[in-house]
């Protein structure tokens, strides 16, 4: 097996590397809380520069925020009517990276249109910032990786996007972004990091941070799997926690803390046939932009901006929520959407940093790394595209406090499991399907999932032909993925495939309540499940479902919540 591979026998071997960190000479350099992508790029920071590593995450890669995005790599268009021009260029510097070096696989070039509403003052006014916006994109010594902006009149904005209202606009301008799934883009990233020599284990929750005087030395942490509790020693401690940030520092001082505000940003998905376009469309609101995002066979439609003080685990969409998206989007189509229409809905929070303005649509979206006590850095803030930025930023923080001396980062330069051989692979993905016997669109599908890692997942196929088959549902998944994100990826629970190795949960109209069964079933002599531990798992799954379901049906935030927490994180044992 790949020495990446994030299997079962990888994740017992990795807690006994964290557990002997307390004897003699076995100490971390850094230890990463958190995995979401700040803590998947800053373990894959560190590790790189020679560090000894460990990463804990209480729940699942990319289980929060991370997995809950727009889904975009972008600049962040509107930060430029904001004057934030080094944010902006910031991030289309590494949206840059990420499509032609680190990620080819994953991140993708995606059109967009802005409609023009406005004869005469806005076509000048916005093709200048958007004009910008791409000028800024080529400063970084990188090429852009996208085409530069068209203008279109109306009968062209029309033709690219049939779908919307004849008088919605006198015309468009089309312009690039790029597109990636978070979350397996941070499986992806933790995969890396071990290759790299990481120790990383999800489901492994922080209880306490280790003191020695004002000094943090380590942490004890839980196996939410067995109930084990033990400690593990690190020079330092980097806290990529995000929204938890709060809550994370608190065991440890209150003095000098980054103060963080959840914002709640809900998303709807839409079968990709109910809007007719060739391009994605941003819209205007009255509080801020609004994307129709293409998804595959599908549309993501967001987002909203609003305040949230309840669960941040799970962040519940309400009726109104969703009624907001609908109402807004609507205001340009030919042919309304429905509640009906709604295959998926998500909700995430964005962590903002907190600031005197009450309005989370206005709290800043750049970073801010600290070193509140002795031992411990905290690195909150920030957008998902700049990652690497805030990755580095914290490790160059806490490497300033390590006796030796630490090289520079180098992951601008270190693409990711499966970028290296991706487009030789895509180049040959017809004899690819012709040797495996499977569909050229198939092969397509795992390329863009797996990249130059697709033939992995297709030897599964090879040596099992039934792993071929798609998954109950969900067409577009075959059943060999659900065995290599298990066996691969580190996937513990029926939640953590259809969920994040792959999106069933939003993509399927059933919210993936047929394929729970067969991914059981497949999951259970990989992880040693018995009868009564599928049916478990399966009872489990249909309740989250559920309590989603219910939490999307009610009017405010704390109904909404309330429902969502009718079941447990993960299945109990």
């Amino acid at each position: 097996m790949a020495t990446d591979a994030l299997s079962p026998e990888y994740r017992e071997e990795a807690l006994q590397k964290l557990r002997s960190t307390t004897e003699p000479g076995g100490q971390l350099d850094i230890l990463i809380v958190g995995g979401g992508v700040v803590g998947a790029g800053a373990a894959l920071d560190a590790v790189t520069r020679g560090l000894k590593v460990g990463m804990v995450e209480a729940r699942d890669w990319a289980s929060g925020t991370s997995s809950r995005s727009s889904k975009l790599i972008h600049g962040g268009l509107r930060y430029l009517e904001m004057l934030d021009f080094a944010l902006v260029q910031e991030a289309l510097k590494e949206r840059g990276l990420l499509l032609q070096r680190i990620a080819p696989h994953l991140v993708k070039p995606v059109p967009f249109l802005y409609p023009l509403t406005k004869r005469f003052v806005e076509r000048p006014y916005v093709g200048a910032g958007i004009f910008l916006y791409d000028t800024l994109g080529m400063t970084s010594g990188n090429s852009r990786g996208v085409p530069m902006q068209t203008h279109l009149t109306r009968r062209g904005t029309l033709r690219a996007a049939p779908s919307l209202k004849d008088d919605a606009m006198i015309g468009s301008i089309r312009y690039y972004d790029g597109q990636v799934d978070d979350a397996r883009y941070v499986a992806n990233m933790v995969r890396t990091a071990v290759h790299y020599g990481a120790a990383a284990v999800n489901r492994l929750s922080v209880v306490d941070f280790l003191r020695e005087g004002e000094r943090v030395v380590g942490a004890r942490v839980r196996d939410q799997e067995t109930g084990e509790e033990f400690e593990i020693a690190a020079s330092q401690v980097v806290n990529a926690t995000g929204v938890w940030t709060d809550e994370t520092q608190a065991m440890v001082t209150d003095r000098g803390q980054l103060k963080v505000r959840a914002s709640k940003g809900i998303h709807l998905v839409v079968p990709r046939d109910r809007i007719q376009s060739t391009v994605g469309m941003i819209l205007r609101t009255e509080k801020s932009v609004l994307f129709v995002i293409p998804w595959g066979r599908h549309w993501i439609i967001g987002t909203t901006d609003t305040d949230w003080n309840l669960d941040k685990s799970h962040p519940a969409a309400t009726s109104a929520d969703i009624d907001y998206l609908l109402e807004h989007v609507n205001r340009v189509l030919k042919r309304p959407l429905t509640r009906e229409d709604v295959e998926g809905v998500y909700a995430g929070l964005r962590p903002l940093l907190a600031g005197e303005n009450d309005s989370t649509a206005k709290l800043s979206r750049e970073h801010v790394v600290a070193h509140p006590v002795p031992g411990l850095v905290v690195v909150a803030g920030g957008k998902w595209t700049t990652y690497r930025v805030m990755a580095k930023d914290a490790v160059d923080e806490a490497a300033r406090a390590l006796d030796e001396k630490v090289p520079e980062s180098c992951t601008q330069t270190i693409p990711l499991l499966g970028a290296v051989g991706y487009k030789a692979a895509w180049n040959r993905r017809h004899r690819t399907a012709d040797e495996y016997g499977i569909h050229v669109v198939r092969v397509e599908h795992l390329l863009n999932r797996y990249g130059a890692l697709a033939g992995e997942v297709l030897d599964l196929i090879k040596a099992k032909p039934e792993l071929g088959e798609p998954l109950p549902g969900a067409d577009d998944y075959l059943g060999a993925e659900v065995v290599y994100a298990t066996t691969h990826e580190g996937a513990r629970h029926i939640e953590d495939v259809l969920a994040r190795r792959t999106r069933i949960s939003i993509e399927s109209w059933d919210r993936g309540v047929s394929a729970a069964p067969v991914v059981a079933d497949l999951m259970a002599p990989i992880l040693g499940w018995d009868e009564a531990r599928v049916e478990e798992e399966v009872r489990h799954y249909l309740a989250r479902v559920e309590a989603e379901r219910l939490s999307q049906e009610q009017p405010d935030d704390v109904s909404a919540d309330a429902a969502r927490l009718a079941v447990q994180d993960i299945a109990p044992r």
